[in-house]
């Protein structure tokens, strides 16, 4: 074989085998080129997979009404007047015998008594509390007494007398609770006269609009509402 043909044959083999390396790494890139495919398809199926079984939840909403009642509730009552006042009240009880009076007793007592006036804010509802773009507004419940008792650590019977010849009942207990049922009652109505449920208004109005500020409320409007009917009442216990 002539060199020539020698030479022609080498660069033949060569041609294949580049040709073979240029197939074989092409083949092999392919490969890779697929396996990163697949490996991408495989990681989108996983997540979408997940997104299935575990999909995006809506933001939290807050209800700043809600919040604003049940942070008012939290309160309870709000008390904002208090009144106090001393009272001087006899008491007495005869003893009779056929229509006859035989003997007087009197007891004279001095009560220490106390009037607390506000709002209840347990009563606050929806309707009373109105969130806007730029503040709150609130409108109070109407104030009413909250508690009024006789302080009977301090109160005490000043005198008790049976009479002259101490004919009289022995009835100091009856004659005590008595005079602790009237003394209360001199001291509400000395309360209401001085107006202590419109003070608790007032005064109630300036501490929640103070209140709801401090939380971040920039514009905050609060109303109140007028006593109702019969607010100034005695129903209460007569002392503790």
């Amino acid at each position: 074989m002539s060199y020539d043909d020698r030479n022609e044959r080498y660069r033949g083999g060569s041609l294949l085998q580049s040709v073979g390396w240029m197939l074989a790494g092409g083949i092999a890139v392919t490969a890779l080129s697929v396996g990163l495919g697949g490996w991408q398809l495989g990681d989108r199926l996983l997540a979408s997979v997940q997104n299935l079984f575990n999909p995006a939840q809506p933001a939290p909403k807050v209800d700043v009404q809600s919040v604003v009642i049940q942070q008012m509730k939290g309160v309870s009552e709000l008390t904002t007047a208090v009144f106090t006042m001393q009272a001087v009240v006899p008491a007495s009880q005869d003893a009779t015998l056929n229509g006859f009076v035989l003997g007087t007793t009197k007891l004279l007592y001095i009560a220490y008594g106390e009037v607390k006036a506000g709002v209840d804010l347990q009563r606050l509802t929806a309707a009373n509390v109105q969130v806007t773009e730029n503040g709150l507004q609130i409108q109070l419940p109407p104030p009413q007494l909250l508690d009024r008792k006789i302080d009977v650590n301090r109160s005490s019977v000043y005198d008790y007398n049976r009479g002259t010849f101490g004919l009289g009942p022995d009835a100091a207990p009856t004659l005590q609770v008595l005079a602790q049922q009237e003394a209360l009652q001199k001291i509400v109505e000395t309360a209401c006269a001085d107006g202590v449920l419109e003070k608790a208004n007032d005064r109630a109005k300036l501490v929640v609009t103070q209140l709801l500020t401090t939380t971040g409320y920039k514009n905050v409007v609060v109303t109140t509402q007028p006593p109702a009917s019969g607010s100034c009442s005695i129903a209460a216990p007569v002392g503790k």
